[in-house]
């Protein structure tokens, strides 16, 4: 397909999905002129594939908003890392997408611009916080898409959507032109429609980058070769990712996908990773914490409107701005982090997080050398909930990110893929890998992905 008619038809999908809430940012003619772009460039590895952006990653054709009112038009003066080189790889921006204002959610509810609706089902989430990208990779409307992983958002909604989300190693993609929200944890991840197309969008956006000081200084990902069995390798099953009262239709799924596994060659063990259950209440007093210092440059003064006070009241104008701007889950992140950081509760809450941080990394460090290759666990503990189910209440909204949240902490690779579907609703099993072992984890979900029927309904 020429690049002006993957436009073409871009541009009509996208317009035949508005009911999905899903892109935010997107006309026809940027998507004719990113066609006159691609038709005088060289051919490169994404040379056919439409590519949507989460709306966290600055560009400067489109607006930036991270969903907020905040930063309501605001369009950068420099663009991306990650999308400098897709569009050197060759791919089409199509479109931002729609996501949890600021990455700050599990469901794409918290958008100041409305939900994002689930493709299969219009009553459910996508997951979140890169519901949007997700969304339009599910329904077709973009081949890939790029989202961020601060604490599963690209791995969760891709179970939730029934596609494939892959979180790479902490430093492996330039965060440079990422809004910054838990410098720590954040990594620009992928959603492909399979193993392959996620893991070649991430191949032509990895690599070391002189404006990220925290990314490696490793040479960019390669496809691995891809391989006919798995033997050799050894899968761990981490005891505390499969709880007795774990969801009927995700344990099938897993099964299911365990069964796989086996009959491809791996030999599958039981594994224990102890502190997991700290996992999410150290996340979120890491989380808001690090968003807090992060949001503060949001002030009314150098980005987007601003709400003006009484004239010379720099207090009243902040209060003001932000109060309006900024939507309940994430003035209620800063005001956590804010207080966790705050002199007399630093101690009691950061700095012991921080130090529970380091045993959970030690957890997986000894899984892996004691020779373990892999990880596989459920993705999410249930299929898509409804829209307004956990809205209510922050805590059984967090609990969404149970089994996402210990590889970020720990800066792992991870990925999802669909393992079944239960009751239609598409059931997602997870891989992670040790540190900068991605080529690992995608070979084996390659061989796996081959081996299972995404959509078969795994409970009857």
């Amino acid at each position: 397909m020429s690049a002006a008619s993957l436009a073409r038809e871009t541009g009509r999908r996208l317009a035949a999905s508005a009911s999905l809430n899903a892109a935010l940012h997107w006309s026809q003619a940027l998507l004719d002129r990113e066609a006159e772009r691609l038709d005088q460039a060289l051919p490169g590895s994404l040379s056919g594939t439409s590519v949507a952006l989460k709306d966290n990653l600055v560009t400067i054709d489109h607006p930036t908003t991270c969903a907020s009112r905040i930063l309501e038009g605001y369009v950068s003066p420099f663009e991306a890392t990650a999308v400098q080189r897709l569009r050197a790889a060759g791919a089409l921006v199509a479109a931002k997408a729609n996501m949890d204002e600021f990455a700050m959610g599990s469901s794409t509810e918290h958008s100041a611009f409305g939900r994002v609706l689930h493709p299969l089902d219009p009553d459910r989430v996508p997951g979140g916080s890169s519901g949007g990208s997700a969304a339009l990779v599910a329904a077709g409307v973009t081949t890939t898409a790029l989202g961020s992983e601060t604490g599963g958002s690209v791995r969760q909604p891709a179970s939730f959507c029934g596609v494939v989300g892959i979180k790479p190693s902490y430093g492996r993609v330039s965060r440079f032109g990422l809004v910054a929200f838990g410098s720590s944890l954040d990594c620009i991840s992928t959603f492909g429609r399979s193993t392959s197309d996620a893991a070649q969008l991430l191949c032509a956006i990895s690599g070391h980058d002189p404006l990220d000081a925290t990314t490696r200084a490793d040479p960019p990902l390669a496809m691995p070769p891809v391989r006919q069995d798995l033997r050799g390798l050894v899968v761990g099953l981490p005891r505390e990712y499969f709880p007795a009262d774990l969801h009927p239709g995700v344990r099938a799924g897993c099964d299911r996908a365990i069964a796989a596994l086996k009959r491809l060659g791996a030999e599958v063990r039981d594994v224990s990773l102890p502190h997991t259950r700290f996992a999410v209440p150290t996340y979120y007093i890491v989380n808001p914490a690090e968003a807090a210092a992060n949001l503060a440059r949001f002030d009314g003064v150098r980005f987007g409107p601003r709400q003006v006070g009484p004239e010379g009241d720099v207090r009243a104008l902040y209060q003001a701005t932000r109060g309006v701007g900024f939507g309940a889950e994430v003035r209620r992140r800063i005001l956590v982090g804010t207080f966790v950081l705050s002199a007399g509760y630093s101690d009691q809450y950061y700095s012991r997080a921080q130090a529970v941080r380091r045993l959970i990394i030690r957890d997986f460090d000894a899984v892996f050398e004691a020779g373990v290759d892999l990880l596989f666990t459920p993705t999410t503990p249930t299929p898509a909930f409804r829209a307004g189910e956990k809205i209510a209440d922050p805590v059984q909204m967090y609990l969404a990110d149970i089994f996402v949240c210990p590889a970020s902490l720990a800066g792992l690779p991870a990925l999802s893929l669909p393992v079944g579907r239960d009751l239609g609703l598409p059931v997602g099993g997870q891989l992670m890998a040790a540190d900068r072992d991605e080529a690992t984890m995608i070979a084996a979900a390659i061989a796996l992905e081959s081996a299972l029927d995404p959509i078969a309904e795994v409970r009857a």
